[in-house]
């Protein structure tokens, strides 16, 4: 369930550590060391029990953990006969490409309110994510020899290249954090008579989320201005919104959350989503749904690593919850 394609997420094999001692942790399968002086977090897990993958594939813990969470929770709530109400439940397939929530039957699913269980280390809240677009720049050149091609050629691949360094170069993701929106070139491909760029682009906040966008159709009509109409098209598709506007009309989600998490013998961790989440097309749904983490740490990568003691914690939450809203 939701795991990303950077690395095979299939075979599997993961690799326990039993009472970690802090240190390099060597993969067996690539040689590839999670190192603490790379990964500083590895230094908090000393002494609980370390999962990774073997270095060949991804772990899975995005988001096969957040899913044993959630049964784990459902299997105490029943073995231990505990008091609740109404719970509802529910799992979605495609969240890494976007489309993890297109199909949900909000109305079906017969919740109120929900939390999405698929963030990073445990006690973490999200209730804050980016507003996002995907664009995608098609240029149109004109080829002729090069040998005769002064004042007629117009060089597609070219064309591209200035648009896209026109954008700013600090607002890209290599240089960005907190609340930084950026544009990310993800694609590019082409010839002299016609080239495709593709971009995501993101900003926490809507009004800097417009302007981008406005930006981008700003150069291509620049560009369109120099080298005549058409030459460059621009697609701006919007993705997903910032779920902080659906979350504050029902904030008890957050208090509640942080409540649990204070209970867990946690302190919540609070900071925007540099991405998206499923929880955030939802809440535009009209299921309010903020983000609780799962214990996991360098997701999309065969680095990837989880302990068992931060997924019994994040058990701990999610029952608080459920006594919570009983």
């Amino acid at each position: 369930m939701d795991t990303a394609d950077d690395a095979s997420g299939e075979n599997v094999n993961p690799q326990i550590h039993p009472n970690y001692d802090g240190g390099p942790v060597t993969l067996p399968a690539t040689g590839a060391v999670l190192d603490p002086e790379t990964f500083p977090f590895l230094k908090e897990m000393k002494g609980q029990t370390l999962i990774t993958a073997d270095g060949s594939t991804l772990l899975g813990a995005d988001d096969k953990a957040g899913v044993a969470e959630i049964m784990t929770m459902l299997e105490r709530v029943q073995t231990e006969k505990r008091p609740h109400g109404k719970l509802c439940i529910g799992f979605t397939p495609d969240e890494e490409i976007g489309e993890g929530a297109s199909l949900f039957d909000v109305a079906h699913f017969g919740a109120a309110y929900a939390y999405t269980v698929d963030g990073d280390d445990v006690g973490e809240i999200s209730y804050e994510n980016f507003n996002a677009a995907a664009a995608v720049v098609t240029v149109h050149g004109f080829s002729v020899h090069p040998g005769s091609a002064k004042n007629a050629m117009r060089n597609a691949q070219n064309i591209a290249i200035e648009f896209h360094q026109v954008l700013p170069v600090f607002s890209r993701p290599e240089h960005t954090e907190g609340r930084e929106g950026f544009f990310h070139l993800t694609s590019m491909q082409g010839d002299v008579t016609l080239a495709h760029l593709g971009y995501i682009v993101r900003d926490h906040d809507a009004v800097k989320f417009e302007a981008r966008k406005a930006q981008m159709q700003h150069i291509a009509d620049c560009l369109n201005e120099r080298y005549g109409a058409g030459t460059v098209e621009l697609e701006i598709k919007d993705s997903y919104y910032n779920m902080l506007e659906k979350i504050q009309p029902h904030f008890h989600l957050v208090e509640n959350a942080r409540k649990a998490i204070k209970a867990a013998g946690l302190e919540p961790i609070e900071a925007p989503v540099r991405g998206g989440t499923d929880g955030a097309t939802l809440s535009y749904m009209g299921l309010p749904c903020p983000n609780l983490g799962t214990g996991g740490f360098n997701f999309h990568g065969p680095c990837e690593c989880i302990t068992a003691e931060k997924m019994d914690q994040s058990v701990e939450i999610l029952l608080n919850l459920v006594d919570l809203y009983k």
